[in-house]
């Protein structure tokens, strides 16, 4: 046994990273664990259209379910489908649970097995799939659509290579799967919620310093913004000082919007050089935000209030 047709049919998404500009993404994220703690869900499946939730499934729920703002158009029949090829799939990681820590000698512990599987409609039209298996965090096995072959990372992975070569069947489905099925739903959850996706939350930025030997630590937070992309950057006499900057990553709100953080270290005598350029979907041109006068925290700007903007 190897993974099902269930979860190459139903369940095709990302990604978390987000799509090209101009390009939209359908993507799954499936995690199962050996001990995932008291209470918490063994398995456990999220689906995103580019970087909205869109749905999802637990091993406690035994259900699919769409997020009812995201698509409120959804029927239940498509749903119950969802529901039972994600209730295969679980059945494949646990599969793989049950079998991949005897191989790697890992009997003992906690063990974790992920899934990432998804297609992108790009700008000009063109399609992209892709999909990707790790064990306890480390590279499993991907497939790539284009070349129809499975790439193993190891020696243990080689195993369920050889096994899916050997079946006949598994690439031409995958490829199937990822190039028609997945693109379908993906047009389908992109009509159906084309609302959700449309919208906009301008981010509040936050520019503050903090000085130690002598250097001043510059940080700009920008935070609750929506959509996910973002772009932060620290300039000095108006050039951008990418290579010197410090990016902490566009992490997820409890309400669905996002926040990101860029830092600096400078000379203190140059702190009035600095400014942070914040470019988003929601903004109708770049702001830039300066840090306060000396002696201030630090200078919040929302849109076009607050800090000063220059343009």
């Amino acid at each position: 046994m190897g993974p099902s047709e269930a979860v190459v049919l139903g369940l095709l998404l990302g990604a978390l990273g987000a799509a090209e500009c101009g390009s939209h993404s359908l993507r799954y994220f499936l995690t199962g664990m050996t001990d995932p703690g008291p209470g918490m869900p063994r398995f456990v499946i999220v689906g995103y259209v580019d970087d909205k939730i869109f749905g999802n499934y637990d091993s406690k729920s035994k259900s699919a379910q769409p997020i009812a703002e995201m698509l409120p158009q959804e029927d239940q029949e498509h749903w119950d489908v969802q529901t039972q090829k994600a209730q295969d799939g679980e059945q494949d990681f646990d599969w793989f649970l049950g079998r991949l820590p005897e191989r790697y000698n890992r009997s003992g512990g906690s063990h974790t097995m992920q899934m990432m599987i998804g297609c992108d409609i790009l700008e000009d039209g063109s399609i992209r799939g892709y999909d990707q298996y790790a064990f306890d965090g480390r590279d499993y096995i991907t497939f790539d659509m284009d070349t129809m072959t499975f790439t193993a990372a190891d020696p243990v992975a080689e195993i369920t290579k050889r096994r899916w070569e050997t079946e006949g069947t598994y690439a031409e489905r995958w490829k199937h799967e990822l190039g028609t099925v997945c693109v379908q739903n993906l047009r389908r959850y992109l009509e159906h919620g084309k609302a959700a996706l449309k919208r906009r939350v301008q981010p509040e930025v936050r520019v503050w310093g903090k000085e130690a030997d002598g250097i001043l630590t510059l940080s700009c937070h920008a935070y609750g913004f929506y959509p996910r992309r973002i772009a932060i950057s620290w300039m000095k006499d108006g050039m951008v000082q990418d290579q010197e900057t410090h990016w902490g990553g566009v992490m997820p709100n409890s309400d669905g919007t996002y926040h990101a953080l860029a830092a600096i270290d400078v000379l203190l005598e140059d702190r009035d050089k600095y400014q942070c350029r914040v470019e988003h979907a929601s903004l109708p041109q770049p702001g830039l935000f300066l840090w306060g006068e000396p002696g201030s925290v630090e200078c919040v700007g929302l849109g076009f209030r607050g800090c000063p903007f220059l343009y």
